[in-house]
């Protein structure tokens, strides 16, 4: 493992969405980094028939988690039958399905990925609309929707898509902007997109490159920058305006994972043609503090007082210490992760692909397994933890298979 000296301070704050603490927003929550709101009361265990609120029936595939926000759910999906990507709602205290919006109709582009879906972006939140990106007709368009009726309020054809692997990069909102990266082999592009009218307020250029990132946001030392990985390149950006305010080397090509960071360092990591974690300087700088050939393809890290949480493609549950990347620890937990962890205090909760959500207790000083919990059969899409209830998507195999949100909580 190559190290570098740390010659950074500073704390990171990220800017939270508008939404209750009760609610799951966007991809990787409220606060954007995977965590989940302390003082809840969340259940450990569970099965098919404990401590289970709901069930619902969902319409297609897909592997976008759930968004939650006051009395609904929301989800992506897309129906092979019909060639149909739409947006569902759901009651939050029933399951009962509210409206379904298609989004958008023609054939479904897959991808080469025998995992792939056409709905793997996650809906995203700014409490007066709804906003989904989808691959459609060789493009990737961004939709806003009214929360209420399911109505489409706008759609913008942000960029051309040649798909390779699928699509999966979810927007992202930062104040008046909604952040949409569309990363391919044609010529991929990153842009802001003002979330009111759709207009496109900025764009930049990207390499032609497959890679699957959504854009992450991060306000360190007083500046907010938004940073993609992947494309052999780590950059950031000022969010509102678009300019670039470094750019380097020292990321793979094709990424998956969200960005991570403590305010101090990036965490990012990839899986083709190389696997490696690496930590960058955050001040401008962007340089390379450590790195490591690890293979953490498809789950986003966890950030956490000093050290890093998640759980390997592979399987296996770790700790790594922030400034140095050096390993706290390493325990097998599962097998084939492409869900991304959520951390609810001390505790990670961590669906693998045969749908066993791995409950664990994460600190520097220990791992200590609490549950193993089974729904279904198969999960790709990551847990969504509000207002004490758990909401999974998992599907159970079959001719034909069909999907499942779940909605778990202690009775």
């Amino acid at each position: 493992m190559k190290l570098a000296p740390l010659l950074l301070s500073g704390l990171v704050v990220l800017t939270p969405l508008a939404a209750a603490s009760a609610d799951w927003p966007a991809w990787r929550g409220p606060t954007r980094d995977g965590h989940a709101a302390t003082g809840q009361s969340v259940p450990i265990k569970w099965s098919e028939t404990e401590n289970v609120r709901w069930r619902a029936a969902v319409r297609g595939k897909g592997h976008a988690s759930p968004t939650v926000v006051g009395d609904r759910v929301f989800l992506a999906s897309a129906d092979a039958a019909t060639s149909e990507q739409l947006v569902l709602a759901f009651d939050r205290a029933t399951g009962k399905t509210l409206w379904q919006t298609v989004v958008h109709r023609g054939p479904l582009e897959l991808g080469n990925h025998k995992n792939s879906s056409a709905a793997s972006a996650s809906v995203v939140s700014d409490g007066e609309r709804l906003f989904i990106n989808f691959c459609h007709a060789k493009a990737v368009h961004t939709t806003a929707l009214d929360p209420a009726s399911g109505e489409i309020l706008w759609q913008t054809r942000v960029a051309d898509y040649q798909m390779h692997q699928g699509f999966g990069a979810s927007p992202v909102v930062h104040e008046n902007v909604m952040l949409v990266a569309a990363d391919n082999r044609a010529g991929g592009r990153l842009a802001g997109l003002d979330r009111a009218t759709g207009k496109i307020l900025w764009s930049q250029e990207r390499p032609k490159i497959a890679n699957y990132a959504s854009p992450a946001v991060f306000v360190s030392g007083g500046r907010t920058q938004a940073v993609l990985a992947g494309c052999g390149l780590v950059a950031s950006f000022d969010p509102l305006t678009g300019k670039k305010l470094w750019e380097t080397e020292g990321s793979t090509e094709e990424t998956v994972v969200t960005a991570a960071s403590d305010g101090q360092r990036v965490f990012i990591s990839g899986g083709y043609p190389r696997s490696h974690v690496a930590a960058l300087a955050l001040d401008g700088s962007a340089k390379v503090l450590w790195q490591t050939p690890t293979r953490l393809y498809v789950p986003t890290l966890l950030v956490r007082d000093g050290h890093l949480f998640g759980v390997l493609d592979s399987g296996a549950a770790f700790c790594w210490r922030a400034d140095t990347g050096d390993e706290v620890w390493r325990e097998k937990v599962d097998k084939d992760y492409y869900a991304s962890p959520i951390m609810v205090g001390d505790r990670i909760y961590a669906t693998s692909l045969r749908g066993v959500t791995s409950v664990f207790e994460a600190t520097a000083k220990h791992f200590k397994l609490l549950a193993q919990n089974q729904l279904g059969d198969e999960a790709l899409a990551s847990p969504s933890i509000c207002g004490g209830q758990i909401f999974l998507r998992h599907a159970k195999k079959g001719e034909p298979r069909q999907e499942f949100l779940w909605c778990v909580a202690e009775k």
